[in-house]
């Protein structure tokens, strides 16, 4: 039963449909297109080693601070006065954490922590109060909570420290907030949670996934624009713009292929469906994530540098990418219908076998033949006949 203060914060999720998603979810991601924007530029600008893990710490961050709002958004409704108030209240420290990415391990470290801990809490400690009426979810929270504060900690000491121990510190308080939900949030003295707990709208969280791959397509095309952009249109210059995005079309296709719809459906008729969607959509959908914006960076240094030998970090980013992107969303299939897709495993099959001689190729021939791997992958899936796909999913 709900508290009568949480009447009309719920999502009526009676009449069949898929609950859609609003407006003010839409432009609670327009944030999040900025955070995507920062990181794929923070990669450019530090392609190190110790760049690359800062990036991936940042995006798993982000990520985290996204999905979690898409779950609460699952089950709240977001145009409930309160709920949304919450939900522009959240872009606030969402674009200050943002903003602080660039710096976040020299001079904003403390700023990125305290913005990151304020989301993360704030919606929680809101969430919690919005469904106290709810013996199972209210527990649920509590132990969300809890786990959110300790790993705060560990945010802020970071924030306050610098160099290798911030990273460190950094590293444990992600290591918390990743492991906790495979833990089932586990308190003592509050037992943990169960997946069968989770009242999962599968169709919505499958559009808000969907929302935040195109952002980063989104953000792999101005990244490719922009760089175009201030180049002179030389033939090896225009044929890298163009591999380039004939290969974000590709990842759309991938993506969105037939069995992208047939996700919700599936996870809406599971017996345990927040189970499938946990693995599914907090964990796997981070990898095609995070490939499109290694291949978006790997973009601006072909177009920049499309002939001669490719260099270490360019022939990484050109195969990290799709590599990337191809497990993750192989990996998304694999939860929802427990198959392997033997597409996608032979896509990266073939991306594996390009390694050898990557660094013999210009960074455009390399583009080219990765990005061919990803149009064998999309041609594959989408001229096989109904019942294949299906039996590849």
């Amino acid at each position: 039963m709900s508290h009568p203060s949480s009447i009309g914060a719920m999502r009526d999720r009676a009449g069949g449909g898929h609950a859609r998603v609003t407006y003010v979810e839409l432009f609670f991601d327009l944030v999040f297109v900025f955070a995507i924007t920062q990181l794929s530029h923070g990669l450019i600008q530090h392609p190190t080693l110790l760049g690359l893990v800062e990036t991936a710490l940042l995006m798993m961050a982000v990520w985290w601070a996204w999905i979690y709002t898409a779950w609460v958004t699952n089950w709240l409704e977001p145009d409930y006065p309160p709920v949304r108030l919450m939900l522009l209240g959240v872009m606030g420290p969402g674009l200050v954490l943002a903003a602080s990415i660039p710096q976040a391990f020299e001079a904003r470290g403390l700023i990125f922590a305290l913005a990151f801990v304020a989301i993360q809490v704030g919606r929680s400690a809101f969430t919690l109060w919005f469904v106290r009426g709810d013996e199972i979810q209210r527990r649920n929270f509590q132990r969300i909570l809890i786990w959110l504060v300790i790993s705060g900690v560990f945010w802020i000491a970071g924030g306050l420290t610098e160099g290798p121990v911030r990273l460190a510190l950094w590293g444990i308080a992600l290591a918390i907030e990743y492991v906790s939900p495979a833990m089932a949030f586990w308190v003592p003295g509050l037992g943990r949670s169960t997946t069968e707990d989770w009242n999962v709208e599968g169709g919505h969280l499958a559009e808000r996934c969907a929302l935040f791959t195109i952002i980063a397509l989104g953000e792999s095309i101005l990244v490719m624009g922009a760089t175009a952009a201030d180049m002179d249109w030389t033939p090896p210059v225009i044929a890298a713009c163009a591999t380039a995005f004939v290969g974000s079309l590709a990842m759309w296709w991938i993506y969105f292929s037939s069995t992208a719809h047939a996700a919700s459906a599936a996870i809406a008729g599971s017996s345990n469906p927040g189970r499938v969607a946990r693995i599914a959509y907090t964990y796997a959908h981070l990898l095609p994530v995070a490939g499109i914006i290694v291949a978006a960076v790997a973009d601006e240094w072909v177009i920049h540098h499309p002939l001669g030998h490719s260099d270490l970090k360019t022939a990484l980013a050109i195969l990290g990418g799709p590599v990337l992107f191809l497990l993750g969303v192989t990996l998304f299939k694999l939860a929802v219908f427990r198959r392997w897709s033997r597409s996608r495993l032979t896509g990266l099959a073939a991306l594996a076998a390009l390694c050898p001689f990557a660094l013999m190729m210009s960074p455009l021939a390399l583009s080219v033949a990765a990005t061919g791997v990803m149009i064998a992958v999309a041609a594959w899936e989408s001229l096989l006949p109904a019942g294949g796909r299906k039996a590849i999913a």
